[in-house]
């Protein structure tokens, strides 16, 4: 599958590991999470190791449609009434902070930054959009209510983040991972308390971060029970208007718009891995009937790890694994997450306090709907009559056609045709034929 962001981009190459290793902390996983994190670790003055079973950005970051924006669906008035105003007001600030630390670091990053408002819509439900924003005004961040957008269509409402923005995933990532000690192609098989085993070595860390998009110490946390995967489908259109904003559709199965270089994308279809949904045709549908005129460039999938209740994962993995930490869940704002898990777990690397932490602790009440959906699920697919099993925890596996892959609708790992791996939990290639 070919993405708009690995164009006329050259990744900056990292030697495998060779031999043991020992340091003060280790980070698994190099996509913008793993990256941020060993960025910070090193301006700290700490020692750190960073390895990536693949290639630096070869994984979710380089699908992302890169939007930083600390607008996340209507979720504001969600976490007020879930967890309150004080634990809603840190998920909103800490990611207005990231934002702008991302501002600041691509002011030495080339990497296409652009500001751009963030706006959310609604067809039909004015009176969501006007109780979220209210919700979110009553955080501390003025946003603005209104009743137009750039888009060739009426909405009932919309919300607006003034002083959001847009950059170049990979752009970013290559400049910013150049000069951190860093090992690809160095997959890390499993832990023993504070020691990675590689194929070609282990990593013994005094603390370890595990970036990996999906947690995959299954003994630990509960994370296959707390996370699901879903794709989502982008369109990147020529002849097609600047909108000079990223927007977004509030329902369930809306889509998501931003631009760059010329280009429109248009994003939706999401569905969980290993289920049918509406898959590219939801975004090539939305480009024909308000985009006549436009060209289809390029396309691609992605995927998101969602949690439960819509706010990440991030600190400590689980009581019983000490000096182990985990970010992940970032739903479908992997950016602004990245950075906020970089600041949280550098400060707790650190022994630092961080003022948003308790707003993303994973150790929090799991009892929602989700969560029994995500066992049903599973359960279906333990005693689902298929030959090929997930080699993550054993559930039927599904054939993709879209994709030519084979993907677990359980916990989201993906395979291509012969089994071999494409995406986590799976920690081994699976035996499909």
């Amino acid at each position: 599958m070919d993405f708009l962001w690995t164009r006329e981009v050259t990744p900056h190459s990292f030697p495998a590991l060779e031999g043991d290793k020992r340091t003060d902390v280790l980070v698994i996983g190099g996509g913008m999470a793993g990256v941020l994190c060993a960025l910070k670790l090193q301006k700290a003055g700490v020692d750190y190791i960073l390895v990536e079973g693949k290639n630096v950005g070869g994984g979710i970051t380089k699908g992302t449609t890169a939007v930083l924006t600390a607008q996340h669906d209507t979720l504001y008035q969600e976490l007020i009434k879930k967890f309150g105003r004080e634990k809603a007001g840190l998920y909103l600030h800490a990611n207005l902070h990231a934002v702008e630390r991302f501002r600041k670091l691509c002011e030495r990053i080339p990497c296409d930054f652009e500001e751009r408002p963030s706006v959310m819509y609604s067809l039909d439900d004015k009176p969501l959009m006007e109780r979220e924003a209210a919700a979110v005004r009553s955080l501390g961040f003025d946003v603005d209510f209104i009743t137009t957008t750039p888009l060739p269509f009426s909405v009932a409402g919309a919300v607006r983040y003034n002083g959001m923005a847009q950059f170049h995933p990979l752009k970013f990532l290559y400049s910013a991972a150049k000069g951190l000690n860093i090992f690809e192609n160095t997959f890390v098989s499993k832990l023993s308390g504070t020691t990675a085993f590689t194929e070609r070595g282990t990593i013994s860390a005094k603390k370890i971060i595990i970036a990996t998009h999906y947690p995959f110490l299954n003994s630990h946390g509960l994370y296959f029970a707390k996370l699901y995967q879903q794709r989502s489908f982008v369109v990147a259109l020529e002849n097609a208007p600047d909108l000079g904003c990223t927007i977004e559709d509030s329902a369930e199965n809306g889509v998501y718009l931003r631009n760059y270089n010329g280009l429109l994308l248009v994003g939706g279809g999401d569905h969980r891995t290993g289920k049918s949904g509406g898959g590219f045709e939801v975004p090539r549908a939305f480009a024909r009937r308000y985009f006549p005129e436009a060209r289809e460039k390029i396309a691609w999938a992605n995927q998101d790890c969602v949690s439960l209740d819509g706010v990440p994962y991030i600190g400590e993995y689980s009581s019983g694994i000490p000096n182990v930490y985990v970010a992940s869940g970032f739903n479908l704002w992997g950016m602004t997450s990245s950075m906020v898990a970089s600041e949280i777990l550098t400060d707790m690397v650190l022994g630092r306090k961080n003022r948003f932490a308790a707003a993303f602790a994973p150790k929090r009440s799991i009892l929602t709907g989700q969560l029994f959906a995500n066992v049903g699920t599973t359960l279906l697919n333990f005693v689902a009559p298929s030959a090929p099993r997930c080699s993550h925890m054993g559930c039927a596996l599904k054939w993709n056609p879209a994709e030519y892959t084979w993907d677990c609708q359980c916990h989201g790992s993906r395979f291509d045709e012969h089994g071999h791996i494409i995406d986590n939990p799976a920690m081994r290639d699976s035996h499909v034929e």
